[in-house]
């Protein structure tokens, strides 16, 4: 398939800026994959197309707080230090990207907060914006992530153009959240409440964790026609025994299986055996997604509303249909459907 194939026209009013008052009350398209049918709902009602013994894939990653300004020596001149991923525990090095990238160089030393808190070293540039830096800290990794945390802005999306606030502390961050790493939110797991969690619960649902480390790339654009040709980003993901065993069971009891968002599904397809179950594994994926393929582990799927051209709208065509997903694309534009990561959610069944 071709990038210009995954084109739409999106106006930028249904962009969301804010989650919904409630994270359960966001509306919920419902895309029949078989038939194309579109029904219109709330998200809490996601409830009624699961049953005993169902299960719905979570991704448990924890968003950190990756967004941090600094000063440079000398000049002072501000500069925003996006961390990526930490390379190195004991060395305190990490994987950034700096804006703006032209002042910054191999040798710069950078100062956070008011008291220095932190400072870090340039030691090595990777990309046009990226570089490595080594934070110059002697407390424990304790006391380093508490700076880090006091000193460091939720990583919303540039395109929500507003600052971060306190709110979006908590609301850029599933309610299931465990393991440190994301620089993005795995963002149709925002939906879910405690409520909405336990009524699944009592209605006896069951629940799988897995944990995929969502990294920038998730945003990059795919500059290439040819789909073959693009080379996503890896992300680290992690999937435990006792996970794989109850997606497995489910498996084979010929249950419903909803991978909980585009990162949960690339882990699950990233971790298939060969008689086509899941298996447990601790690795890198950088599998890329888009029609035509052949899903081995979900029969269900819930998801956001997409950029146009994005690598995950592309893996929404592959799963639900690419003439399916599009049309609904095209009905959520007119009904004023809110998109990205505070937007409105779909399931596909």
């Amino acid at each position: 398939m071709k990038l210009s194939q995954f084109k739409f026209n999106l106006p930028e009013s249904l962009v969301a800026n804010n989650p919904a008052e409630q994270r359960d009350e966001a509306r919920l398209m419902v895309l029949h994959k078989d038939s194309g049918k579109i029904e219109h709902k709330i998200f809490k009602d996601v409830l009624g197309y699961f049953d005993d013994q169902d299960v719905m894939i979570l991704n448990n990653t924890k968003v950190f707080p990756a967004r941090l300004y600094g000063n440079k020596e000398k000049t002072g001149a501000t500069i925003e230090v996006f961390l990526l991923r930490e390379l190195n525990k004991e060395l305190r090095l990490w994987d950034v990207l700096v804006d703006p990238a032209r002042k910054i160089r191999v040798g710069n030393k950078l100062y956070f907060g008011d008291d220095d808190l932190l400072v870090a070293e340039v030691v090595d540039n990777t990309t046009s914006r990226g570089r490595t830096i080594r934070f110059l800290f002697e407390g424990t990794d304790e006391e380093f992530r508490r700076n880090v945390e006091i000193l460091g802005e939720t990583p919303l999306p540039k395109y929500i153009k507003r600052k971060a606030t306190a709110e979006d502390k908590e609301r850029y961050q599933t309610i299931f959240a465990k393991h440190e790493g994301a620089v993005a939110a795995p963002t149709a797991g925002l939906h879910f409440s405690r409520e909405l969690m336990k009524r699944l619960e009592l209605k006896g649902i069951n629940f799988a964790e897995v944990t995929l480390h969502v990294g920038l790339g998730t945003f990059r654009t795919v500059e290439v026609e040819d789909l073959t040709k693009h080379k996503m980003d890896s992300e680290q993901f992690i999937i435990e025994q006792k996970d794989a065993s109850i997606v497995n069971k489910a498996l084979e009891e010929k249950r419903k299986i909803c991978a909980v968002g585009t990162t949960s599904m690339r882990a699950i397809e990233s971790a298939v055996s060969a008689n086509r179950t899941l298996k447990a594994a601790n690795d890198w994926t950088s599998k890329f997604i888009f029609p035509p393929y052949d899903f081995s582990i979900a029969n269900s799927m819930i998801t956001n509303f997409h950029t146009p051209e994005s690598t995950l709208l592309m893996m929404v065509s592959a799963f639900g249909g690419y003439e399916n997903v599009m049309n609904a694309y095209e009905v959520a534009v007119k009904e004023k459907y809110k998109f990205y990561s505070y937007g409105d959610a779909m399931l596909i069944i």
